[in-house]
């Protein structure tokens, strides 16, 4: 049986290759349509490219910000891509002033003038021991901001481009990835039908 996943429209995601990617793990996505729908789903994807000012601007208007907020703190299975990771934190270097969802403490802070920025491209992994869905592997990145330390109660998964990052966090069937599984080959194609089953699942 298909999982039905609603995809909250941030204004800046590549929206197709997401759909797609869920398509191919088992999952039947659609946009959500309201803040009611994406509480109550049985899975809540959050994509998300470009600058967190302009994505969290569009979550308020749209007012899924306390949907988004409550799910996640309920254990609700949820997937955040790529600047849907960032969003999850405190603020970002990027949009100063801007409040982001405050799912987790933290700020998310620019790469320094050391290495090219944005980082493009592949990049290894590695999980921390006892992940369940996270596995170590290559995975594909586009990003210039970054979490430098996971948060309390989150596993995690590194990766190292002017010194260790946050790859990616999972807590339950609560999955956030800074790299692009939906761009990420066999790699990202596996990881998001662990998501879907585990959603599945009911998140157990």
């Amino acid at each position: 049986m298909e999982l039905d996943v609603v995809v909250v429209a941030t204004g800046t995601a590549n929206l197709a290759s997401v759909l797609a990617g869920l398509k191919r793990s088992g999952a039947r996505p659609r946009l959500a349509r309201s803040p009611a729908e994406v509480l109550t789903a049985p899975a809540a994807v959050l994509p998300g490219v470009g600058a967190l000012g302009t994505a969290m601007g569009k979550l308020v208007r749209d007012e899924m910000v306390p949907a988004l907020q409550e799910r996640i703190a309920a254990g609700l299975p949820t997937l955040a891509v790529c600047l849907g990771l960032q969003l999850l934190a405190e603020g970002s270097e990027e949009s100063p002033g801007v409040p982001g969802l405050g799912v987790f403490p933290g700020m998310v802070t620019r790469y320094p003038d050391s290495v090219r920025v944005p980082q493009m491209g592949w990049n290894k992994i590695q999980a921390d021991p006892g992940c369940q869905l996270l596995q170590a592997g290559y995975a594909y990145f586009a990003n210039s901001f970054r979490l430098e330390a996971a948060p309390p109660g989150w596993m995690a998964a590194w990766c190292d481009y002017a010194g260790p990052f946050v790859a990616a966090l999972e807590r339950g069937p609560v999955l956030a990835c800074q790299f692009h599984p939906e761009l990420s080959g066999d790699f990202g194609q596996a990881l998001l039908t662990r998501w879907v089953e585990r959603a599945r699942q009911g998140g157990e």
